[in-house]
């Protein structure tokens, strides 16, 4: 059982870290919950303290994960409705069966909501990348995160394999 356990979290800590390259899957998530599936090993003992940090990361990450691509627009020079066309799009684009639509819904969303706005097609199409600029830089955190908790799952593992084993 404890094999299996193990077996689990670990692909859901490889599936944590290919999520912060692939919008389809959300990589922090996926990592904590490996992470909660860890200590569900029997004779591993449960460390709520850890847990609750690291869930309070995991949403914090999430949360920003879906702002940061708007506020790349308003960085870009993009206004409230070009901020709230990228989070349309990026919502849309999570849910699109279209390939890459994670990475074209919020950057169309926001060309969208500034043309709606009466700009022209240049501070459109800047604040457009503002958007696609705030989703890679998302991506990047979340990997970051991802990672880090993948090495606190093999720093766990390690302290208690004689007991896994």
């Amino acid at each position: 059982m404890e094999i299996i356990l193990l077996v689990v979290a670990g692909a859901f800590m490889i599936l944590g870290v290919l999520g912060s390259f692939l919008p389809v899957l959300p990589g922090v998530p996926l990592s904590w919950i490996g992470l909660l599936i860890f200590y569900l090993i029997p004779g591993i003992e449960m460390n709520y303290l850890f847990l609750a940090i690291t869930l309070a990361v995991t949403i914090i990450i999430y949360v920003l994960d879906l702002v940061i691509p708007a506020l790349g627009t308003k960085r870009f020079g993009g206004s409230r409705k070009g901020m709230i066309g990228a989070t349309i799009g990026l919502i849309v684009g999570i849910f699109a069966p279209i390939p890459f639509a994670i990475l074209i819904g919020p950057f169309v969303g926001a060309f969208i909501g500034e043309i709606i706005n009466k700009s022209d097609s240049r501070t459109a199409g800047k604040a457009a990348f503002g958007s696609f600029v705030g989703l890679l830089a998302s991506s990047f955190m979340e990997f970051i995160v991802t990672f880090a908790f993948l090495i606190l799952f093999l720093y766990q593992f390690w302290t208690y394999k004689a007991l896994i084993f």
